[in-house]
């Protein structure tokens, strides 16, 4: 079974963090981190919104990003940051190289700072087709979290 937990970086929006964990739960992420800033469940808008998945994700604050991102490399997962960049992939065309993976989500109007979009393994983005050139960073991360879980189970099992 392919393992995903997603790393929520300076997100300013309580509502952005509760959608985050209904994200997670519906889809089977292992675990979400609160990093930064970023509210947690204690939140009343984060409960609100969550709608109880705060109660069946597994999840963890943490104020420095940097540390966790070693922290879970060093336990063999593959760090994708989730950003527009030069660097970045299509995520329809990532590659998936490990059945453990970690997505970086960034701030909802800076992004993922450059210091550590250089700390990821990959990074990945979404193509947009209209004229904004990127999406709610909730809906962002679900169509990353779906596309990463369908491709690792993919790799799993061999189709």
């Amino acid at each position: 079974m392919p393992e995903l937990h997603v790393l929520a970086h300076n997100i300013r929006s309580a509502e952005n963090v509760g959608s985050l964990f209904r994200i997670c739960d519906s889809l089977g992420v292992s675990k979400l981190w609160i990093t930064g800033y970023s509210p947690d469940p204690t939140h009343p808008k984060v409960a609100k919104t969550s709608l109880g998945a705060q109660t069946s994700v597994v999840w963890e604050r943490v104020l420095n990003v940097e540390k966790l991102m070693d922290r879970l490399k060093s336990e063999g997962y593959r760090i994708v940051g989730l950003e527009l960049d030069e660097r970045a992939v299509r995520l329809d065309e990532y590659a998936i190289k490990t059945d453990k993976l970690a997505l970086l989500l960034g701030n909802e109007v800076e992004g993922i700072p450059p210091y550590l979009r250089d700390r990821c393994d990959d990074l990945v983005f979404i193509p947009q087709k209209g004229i904004k050139e990127s999406l709610n960073v909730a809906v962002a991360a679900g169509i990353a979290v779906y596309s990463l879980m369908l491709k690792s189970e993919k790799v799993e099992t061999g189709n």
